[in-house]
C-alpha cells in the first residue's frame, strides 16, 4: 500500500509539472508582450468569477500565438489548465469531439483511468468534475458553435475563478455563445512587420544594404500579416537579390500557395451567397463606399446587409469609415479563386477586373455566359474598340462598370440579365432595340452619346435609378409609365433636352428629380402628383415658362429649386407642396407675382427669392391686416395667444421660417413683413435692393433676428428699432438713410448693446444726421462703450462708415499711401488688465477713381510673435463714393485663447 501511495503521489506531481510545461509560442514573437498585457486586462484573473474571453481575427494574424503566450503567462495561477489545439481540424475527424473531451479531462484532472466514450457523456462528466475547479481552458481555432457547446457549454461548467479563452475567425460565434469580452488581433505595424520578416529572412546575419528596398516591398506586400511575413521570410532566406525580385514578381501574379491555403479556410466556411459577395468585393469593390457596394449587391439579389455582416464577423473584411477594407492577401486569394475557374481563358471566368483580360474579351469576342461581372479600371486611359457582337455571348452578365476607359464603336446587343449598368461616356447613340432590361435596377450613363432610348427600355419593372447627366444629344424623355419603381431621375445639363413626357409627373416612387441646366427644356408635365418626391431641381431651365399644377398634397417634397427659369407665375396649387422646407427662386426675370396660397407652406424654413426684378410686391394673406403703425405694434409682437395674420383657415404664415431672402426684387412696400408668423424663428432677413421708403416697426417682432441686409435700398429713409439680438446690419449704399434708431440709442447712452457688424458705406446723410463723423468714432472706441462690450461678452465689433481721418488718440499710426503693408508693435506692461480690454484698429480708406473690382486689407495680430487673429475686409470700388473709416474691435481674451500658451502676452504686433 505504501508503494502504491508513493506511486500515486509521483504521478500527481508529474502531472502537475507537465501542466506547468511551457508551450512553444514562436521562434521570434515580435510585439507579443504588449498584446499579452492587453489580454491580462480583459481576463482580470484576480476576480473570482468565471469569464470567457474571445481572441478574434483573420487567418494567419497570430491568434494562436497570442493564446499560447497568455497560457504560458497565467497557467500557474489555476488548479488545472488545458490548451486544446486545432479544434476545427480535430472535430472534422470521426470521434474528434470525444477525443478533445478526453484530453481536457485528462490534462485538468490527471490520470488515465477516466475515459468517456460518447459526446453526451463527455459533456456531463466535464460539467460534474470541473464545476468546482479553478480552470484555465483554451480552445484554439473554433469554427462552429456546436464545438463550444460540447467542450465549454456554459459558465456553470467551471469553478469560480476559471478562465476560458476561445480563438476563432468568426466573431458571431463568440457573440452567440455569450462571450462578452472579445479581443481583436490586428496586423503588425510597419516597424514590427519589418523586424519579424528580417529575422526570418536573415536570421542572425546583418541586413545587407542591397536588400533594404526589397525588404520594404515584401513588408508592404504582406501588409502586417505575421503568417505571410514568416512564410515569405523563410522562403527567401539565403536567396540572391535576383531570386528575391523574381519571387516577388511571381507572388504578385500567383499568390504563395502555403499562405493561400490557410486563408482559404475562412472562405470555404461561407454560405454560397456570402462567397459570391466576398469574391465581388475582392475582385471589384475593395476600398469602395459601403452604401455604393450594397446598392450594387442588392441589385444582384445577394442580401448584402447579411453577407457583409458575416464577412466582418469572420474578419474577411472591415469597415474603415464609410469604405470597405480588405487585407491585400485576402484580396489576392479571392482573385486567385476566380482565376482558377479558367486559368488560361478569362472569358470563361465569372468576373473580369484585369484590364488586359477585359481588353482581350471585348475586342476578340471571347466572352461566355459564365461572366457575371466586369469592372473596367485601367492604369491609364486608353481606347477599347467595340464591335457589334462584343457582348453577344455574355448572356448572364449582371454588372458592367466602366471607371475610366474610352470606348469607340457601336454594339447590337446588351444582356437582358443586366442589373447594374454604369457606363459613362458610352459611345452608343441608342440602346440596342433588342435590349429588354427587365431586371435592370440602376442605369448610369452620364456624358454618353445617346440620342434616344430603345423601345425595350420603356418596360423596366425593376429600374430604380437613371442617370443621363450631361447627355448633350438627348432631346426627349419618352413615356415612363411602365417604369413604376423609378426612384431617381438625373437629367441635369442635358443641353438638347426639349421635352419630358407627362408620365414623369405621376411616378409614385420617384424621390429625386434633377433637371438643372437643361436650358432648352420647354415641354414639362402640366400636371404633377409625385407622392414620394423629396427633391426637385429645375435651376437653369431658362426656357421653361410654366410650372405644373400640383394635384393633391405632395407631402414628401422638402427641397425645390426653380432658379433661373422663365416661369412667369406659380399656380395657386403650389400650396399643395405642404411638406416643403426650402424654396429657391433666384434670377427668375419673368416672375411677376406669387400666389397667396404660398402661405399654406407651413414647414418652410428657407425662402430665397433673389434677383426677381419684376416681382415688385410680395403677397399679403387673404385678409391683410392694417399697416404696422406704432399703435399697432403691440398687436404684431409675438404672443402665445396672438392670432394676427391668420388666414381664413386659421393657418400661420411661415411659422418655421429662419431665412427669408427677397433681395434685389425691387419690392415697393414692406408691409408683408407683418403677415409673417415667424417671430421666434426668423434669423436672417435679406431685403437688399428693395424700393420701399420705410421699414415697418413690426420688424421688432422677429426677436431672434441676427442678420439684416438692406444693401442698395436707395430710397430707405429710416431703420426703426431692431430686435435686441441683432448681430449684423448691412446698409451699404442706403443713400437716403437718415435715421437708425439702434445707432442713435448707442451714441446717446440709451442702449449698451453694440451691433457686432455694421456696413454704412455711402450712408453720408445718416452720419451727418448723427452730428458728424467725430461722434461716429465714439461707437466702438470710447471707454464706456468698450466696457459695455466686454460686459455683454461681445466678441468682435466692426463698422464701416464715411470718414477720412483716423482719430488723433490712436497711439500708433502709419501712412500707407505709398506702401502695401506696415507693422505696428506695442510693448504691453505686465500688470495690464487683459481680461477687460481689447484691441481697437482703424483704417482710413479711399479708392482712386477709375479703379475696378475689390480692394481690401488684411489685419493680422501677433501675440508674442504667434499669430492669434486674422481678419480680411473688402471694399467695392463700384460702391464706395468717397473716403471711409474702418473700425474694428476684438477683445484680448478671445485672441489669448487661441495661442499655444493660453497666457497673456507682453508684446502685441
Amino acid at each position: 500500500h505504501e508503494s502504491k501511495f508513493i506511486h500515486d503521489v509521483v504521478e500527481e506531481i508529474s502531472m502537475r509539472l507537465l501542466n506547468r510545461t511551457y508551450l512553444n509560442v514562436a521562434k521570434y514573437p515580435v510585439g507579443i508582450e504588449s498584446l499579452v498585457q492587453e489580454m491580462d486586462k480583459l481576463l482580470d484573473v484576480g476576480r473570482n468569477i468565471v469569464r470567457m474571453v474571445g481572441i478574434w481575427g483573420t487567418g494567419g494574424i497570430g491568434k494562436t500565438t497570442l493564446a499560447k503566450a497568455v497560457y504560458n503567462s497565467i497557467s500557474y495561477k489555476f488548479e488545472g489548465s488545458c490548451f486544446l489545439a486545432n479544434v476545427r481540424e480535430t472535430t472534422m475527424r470521426h470521434g474528434g469531439v470525444v477525443q478533445l473531451q478526453n484530453v481536457l479531462l485528462s490534462e485538468v484532472i490527471g490520470g488515465t483511468e477516466l475515459k468517456v466514450t460518447n459526446v453526451d457523456k463527455g459533456m456531463n462528466v466535464i460539467k460534474q468534475r470541473l464545476s468546482h475547479k479553478r480552470v484555465l481552458l483554451i480552445l484554439d481555432d473554433v469554427n462552429h458553435l456546436d464545438q463550444l457547446n460540447k467542450l465549454a457549454g456554459g459558465s456553470d461548467w467551471f469553478g469560480l475563478g476559471s478562465r476560458i479563452i476561445i480563438t476563432t475567425r468568426d466573431k458571431h460565434l463568440l457573440v452567440a455563445h455569450q462571450v462578452n469580452h472579445i479581443y481583436k488581433v490586428t496586423e503588425l505595424d510597419h516597424h514590427e512587420a519589418s523586424k519579424l520578416f528580417t529575422w526570418n529572412a536573415f536570421r542572425d546575419r546583418r541586413l545587407d544594404d542591397n536588400y533594404v528596398k526589397l525588404v520594404m516591398s515584401v513588408v508592404q506586400y504582406a501588409h502586417g500579416l505575421p503568417l505571410a511575413l514568416i512564410v515569405l521570410g523563410s522562403l527567401l532566406c539565403g536567396r540572391s537579390i535576383h531570386q528575391w525580385q523574381a519571387a516577388l514578381d511571381n507572388y504578385r501574379r500567383v499568390p504563395n500557395q502555403e499562405i493561400q491555403e490557410i486563408l482559404k479556410v475562412s472562405y470555404y466556411a461561407l454560405e454560397d451567397p456570402v462567397k459570391e459577395i466576398f469574391l465581388d468585393i475582392a475582385c471589384f469593390y475593395k476600398g469602395e463606399n459601403k452604401d455604393y457596394v450594397m446598392r450594387i449587391l442588392e441589385c444582384c439579389e445577394l442580401n448584402p446587409k447579411y453577407g457583409i455582416e458575416v464577412l466582418i464577423e469572420k474578419a474577411l473584411i472591415n469597415i474603415e469609415g464609410d469604405h470597405i477594407g480588405m487585407h491585400d492577401l485576402l484580396e489576392e486569394m479571392g482573385k486567385e479563386i476566380v482565376r482558377q475557374e479558367s486559368p488560361t481563358e478569362p472569358g470563361n471566368r465569372s468576373r473580369l477586373w484585369f484590364h488586359e483580360d477585359i481588353y482581350h474579351v471585348l475586342t476578340e469576342n471571347t466572352g461566355t455566359s459564365k461572366i457575371k461581372g466586369i469592372v473596367v479600371k485601367l492604369p491609364e486611359s486608353y481606347e477599347i474598340c467595340l464591335n457589334a457582337q462584343s457582348f453577344s455571348q455574355m448572356k448572364n452578365l449582371q454588372v458592367f462598370i466602366n471607371c475610366n476607359a474610352r470606348f469607340s464603336g457601336d454594339i447590337d446587343y446588351l444582356p437582358n440579365e443586366l442589373r447594374f449598368l454604369d457606363w459613362p461616356e458610352c459611345p452608343c447613340q441608342s440602346l440596342p432595340s433588342n435590349f429588354n432590361p427587365r431586371k435592370l435596377v440602376q442605369l448610369n450613363m452620364p456624358r454618353s452619346g445617346l440620342l434616344r432610348l430603345g423601345e425595350g427600355f420603356k418596360s423596366s419593372q425593376h429600374l430604380k435609378s437613371i442617370n443621363f447627366e450631361s447627355c448633350k444629344f438627348l432631346t426627349k424623355i419618352p413615356n415612363f409609365s411602365r417604369i413604376p419603381n423609378l426612384e431617381e431621375l438625373n437629367l441635369k445639363y442635358c443641353g438638347s433636352l426639349v421635352e419630358v413626357d407627362p408620365s414623369v409627373g405621376f411616378l409614385d416612387k420617384l424621390v429625386h428629380l434633377r433637371l438643372n441646366g437643361c436650358y432648352n427644356l420647354r415641354v414639362f408635365p402640366r400636371r404633377m402628383n409625385l407622392k414620394s418626391l423629396r427633391r426637385m431641381n429645375l435651376e437653369g431651365c431658362t426656357r421653361l415658362e410654366n410650372f405644373p399644377e400640383i394635384e393633391g398634397n405632395m407631402k414628401s417634397l422638402i427641397w425645390m429649386d426653380l432658379s433661373r427659369t422663365a416661369i412667369k407665375q406659380l399656380p395657386s396649387s403650389i400650396g399643395n407642396l405642404i411638406g416643403l422646407e426650402k424654396l429657391y427662386i433666384h434670377g427668375c426675370e419673368n416672375l411677376t407675382s406669387l400666389p397667396c396660397s404660398i402661405y399654406r407652406l407651413q414647414h418652410l424654413k428657407m425662402v430665397s427669392i433673389y434677383q426677381c426684378q419684376k416681382l415688385v410686391t410680395f403677397p399679403n394673406k387673404v385678409n391683410p391686416e392694417p399697416s404696422c403703425s406704432a399703435e399697432a405694434l403691440s398687436l404684431v409682437l409675438p404672443t402665445k395667444s396672438s392670432n394676427i395674420s391668420r388666414g381664413k383657415n386659421g393657418s400661420l404664415a411661415f411659422p418655421k421660417l429662419w431665412k427669408f431672402d427677397v433681395g434685389r426684387c425691387n419690392l415697393s412696400e414692406s408691409n408683408f413683413l407683418q403677415t409673417l408668423d415667424c417671430g421666434s424663428t426668423l434669423e436672417v432677413l435679406d431685403l437688399s435692393g428693395s424700393d420701399f421708403v420705410n421699414l415697418p416697426l413690426c420688424i421688432r417682432k422677429f426677436v431672434n433676428l441676427r442678420m439684416l441686409n438692406l444693401r442698395g435700398c436707395k430710397r430707405l429713409g429710416e431703420i426703426p428699432q431692431l430686435p435686441s439680438g441683432i448681430e449684423r446690419v448691412d446698409a451699404t449704399d442706403c443713400i437716403s438713410l437718415e435715421e437708425f434708431s439702434n445707432l442713435s440709442n448707442i451714441l446717446e447712452g440709451r442702449d449698451s448693446h453694440m451691433i457686432g457688424w455694421m456696413n454704412l458705406t455711402n450712408c453720408r446723410r445718416l452720419c451727418d444726421n448723427l452730428a458728424g463723423v467725430a461722434k461716429m468714432k465714439k461707437i466702438v472706441l470710447c471707454p464706456v462703450v468698450l466696457s459695455s462690450l466686454f460686459l455683454a461678452q461681445q466678441s468682435v465689433v466692426e463698422v464701416v462708415f464715411p470718414g477720412s481721418e483716423v482719430p488723433k488718440w490712436f497711439s500708433c499710426c502709419r501712412d500707407l499711401k505709398e506702401r502695401r503693408e506696415c507693422e505696428v508693435s506695442v510693448e504691453v506692461p505686465p500688470n495690464f488688465k487683459w481680461s477687460k480690454t481689447g484691441l481697437a484698429l482703424c483704417a482710413a480708406v479711399e479708392i482712386k477713381q477709375h479703379s475696378f473690382g475689390n480692394c481690401g486689407l488684411i489685419a493680422r495680430v501677433y501675440m508674442d510673435e504667434e499669430c492669434s487673429h486674422e481678419h480680411v475686409v473688402y471694399f467695392d470700388s463700384k460702391e464706395m463714393e468717397s473716403a471711409h473709416l474702418w473700425l474694428y474691435y476684438i477683445p484680448f481674451h478671445t485672441m489669448i485663447a487661441k495661442t499655444r500658451s493660453g497666457s497673456p502676452p507682453y508684446k502685441c504686433q
